[in-house]
């Protein structure tokens, strides 16, 4: 104790994390689009677009899918509300409070309106991870030990395993599950990136239909656990309640789009082969019997 308080260690405030995770995997599927790029100009006649819209299509998918796994915006929510700051102190302060909700853990954001206040910067972005080789009561105990600010101690109290909300069994397994999901979806990209790229055009078009399914079933898994019954978040009379992010919309949007390709694949295969093979640049008499 100091004064007869706990003290609050002295160090950098936190600022919203760069994620190097998802910029390593962006990078690198950058770095494969310039490389097609660059090789584009190769390519003769019409044949130049589609192959082009192919290569783009197929890198987009690939890079979402796999982003979205380590993304921490899947559930997210905001609240403006005086709140106290520290334990053991009256002071209050004016701060925007935040929680996004990942598959991998949660952050917790406390920005001051305006961020200098009570002789501090309030601007803090704490990660507590419930991932296979996380604990993340563990976590929460060494934001205790290094004297974290109240609003982000009982935003993150709501999701340990001691709570009798329950909430952090909810997450933890359907974010699990959704993970798992997403995996086998992006195994299921790749075999359908080999299957058009020998081509196999029309098992290429099961393997999008497969991925758009495994995409949609990590929604419904994670949708689970949104819709459960939660103990409420209050900050005096303001609730910090929560929303579908990007995350959950982007991983809708590609999963209906590998829907669309897959069924347009096969539908072209059915109906109009010819067409198909214009679109995949094969000559007559090659591709699939």
């Amino acid at each position: 104790l100091w004064n007869g308080s706990f003290p609050f260690y002295p160090g950098t405030k936190a600022c919203f994390p760069f994620n190097t995770t998802q910029t390593v995997i962006v990078s690198i599927f950058l770095s494969m689009l310039a490389t097609f790029i660059i090789i584009l100009p190769g390519i003769r006649g019409r044949g130049r677009l589609f192959w082009f819209l192919r290569v783009v299509t197929g890198l987009f998918v690939g890079a979402v899918v796999l982003t979205i796994q380590f993304t921490r915006d899947w559930e997210t929510g905001w609240v403006t509300a005086n709140t106290s700051y520290k334990s053991f102190s009256r002071a209050l302060v004016n701060a925007d409070i935040g929680l996004h909700i990942g598959l991998m853990g949660v952050n917790v954001t406390l920005a001051g309106n305006p961020v200098n206040q009570v002789n501090e910067t309030i601007n803090y972005n704490e990660h507590f991870a419930w991932s296979f080789d996380a604990d993340y009561d563990h976590s929460y105990g060494e934001g205790l030990e290094r004297g974290l600010p109240s609003p982000i101690l009982y935003v993150a109290e709501k999701f340990t395993t001691q709570s009798p909300c329950g909430m952090h069994r909810q997450y933890r397994i359907s974010g699990r599950y959704a993970s798992l999901t997403l995996w086998m979806a992006f195994c299921m990209w790749l075999i359908s990136v080999l299957l058009f790229s020998m081509p196999i055009l029309l098992y290429g078009g099961y393997m999008l239909l497969l991925t758009a399914a495994l995409m949609l079933f990590s929604l419904l898994f994670f949708f689970t656990a949104r819709n459960t019954p939660k103990c409420p978040i209050q900050f005096g009379s303001a609730a910090l309640k929560t929303d579908y992010g990007g995350s959950f919309w982007l991983t809708l949007a590609t999963g209906l789009l590998c829907l669309l390709l897959g069924l347009g694949v096969i539908i072209l295969n059915s109906v109009q082969p010819e067409k198909l093979k214009l679109i995949f640049n094969l000559d007559e008499g090659k591709g699939e019997d």
